[in-house]
């Protein structure tokens, strides 16, 4: 007897990790059904399942999407991400991000979807220099982006609290690299990322890299993160499906590697993973970054059998430099 395929709604699923994500499922045998407007998605990116076009704003499409594909569980990419635009823009952060995440959390809740999987930050952490982040850390968001994201974390949990919805909630760091295959990877327009923005500037497809800060209390003087590779970090969240699909309680996973690089220490990686020096500038500090972000990931590592074993800064570049070679999506 053929077992019935199990859905997965993926809002954002014509997205960076969010196709990422839709591979893997379908790997897993499982069958994502891409939920996206396309506003910064690709319809290139959606390659393994369906893809419902629609707004998270417009409950209606939400709720048809559910009746229509009957998911097993919703993982939830869909928001708006850039810490510099939501310094200037806090409004569109709340609406979009805030209340498009409700709608989508009500809907589920009303199909009886209680399983939810969803894409969190660091940035819900803040400044907090000096300190290695896990799930214990006080939140304490410097920006409209993370302060959005916390807001849908107390939201999941008030409606566990009050409807039995079960939730995993990743919070990752700076995101990188692409699908090693080469069928899928990063791309904004314009693009924002420290990485693929490297490469841009190596391939001369801008005029130089711009180092945003130079005084940070850092061993060069420019702002530390944490990286993880996308393909990775999408194989967390099935694994966190996994963990909600076997009757397991919500659960917060911090998503790193727990290694720290400055921007200087990234661009040396890069030249020596391309063979190309990266043309650069320096320009002041960003409002709303924070001088270091490092991740405590224990819990995932232990708790979920998570192994992010292509997240080296070296494998990372390399995937995304692939990528950057075969030039991405158009249109």
């Amino acid at each position: 007897m053929t077992e019935t395929p199990k859905h997965v709604l993926v809002s954002g699923g014509a997205g960076y990790i969010g196709s990422h994500a839709c591979k893997l499922l379908a790997a897993r045998g499982y069958v994502p059904v891409c939920f996206d407007n396309l506003s910064t998605g690709w319809l290139q990116a959606v390659k393994y399942g369906p893809i419902v076009e629609g707004s998270l704003m417009d409950r209606a499409a939400l709720d048809a999407a559910f009746a229509v594909y009957q998911p097993v569980a919703v993982m939830h990419f869909a928001a708006f991400s850039q810490v510099g635009e939501a310094m200037v823009d806090p409004g569109k952060y709340w609406r979009n991000n805030v209340f498009g995440s409700l709608n989508l959390i009500e809907a589920s809740v009303a199909a009886g979807v209680l399983d939810f999987v969803f894409s969190s930050t660091c940035a819900t952490y803040g400044e907090q220099d000096g300190v290695l982040l896990d799930e214990a850390s006080a939140q304490k968001p410097i920006n409209a982006y993370g302060s959005s994201k916390r807001a849908v974390e107390e939201i999941l949990r008030d409606f566990g609290v009050s409807y039995g919805l079960r939730s995993v909630i990743f919070r990752y760091f700076n995101v990188a690299g692409a699908d090693p295959d080469g069928e899928i990877g990063e791309c904004h327009r314009p693009e924002t990322h420290l990485i693929p923005v490297m490469l841009e500037a190596i391939d001369g497809q801008r005029p130089e890299l711009v180092i945003y800060g130079t005084d940070y209390d850092t061993p060069d003087g420019t702002c530390i993160r944490d990286y993880v590779h996308v393909m990775d970090l999408v194989d967390a969240h099935v694994l966190g499906l996994q963990w909600l699909l076997d009757g397991k309680e919500s659960r917060v996973f911090n998503l790193g590697t727990g290694a720290g690089f400055t921007v200087k220490e990234v661009i040396g990686h890069a030249r020596a993973a391309t063979g190309k020096k990266v043309p650069h500038s320096f320009g002041p500090r960003r409002s709303g970054d924070a001088t270091a972000l490092v991740s405590g990931s224990h819990r995932a590592l232990h708790e979920l059998g998570w192994d992010p074993k292509r997240s080296s800064l070296k494998l990372m570049i390399q995937d995304a430099w692939t990528w950057h070679k075969i030039g991405g999506f158009h249109g």
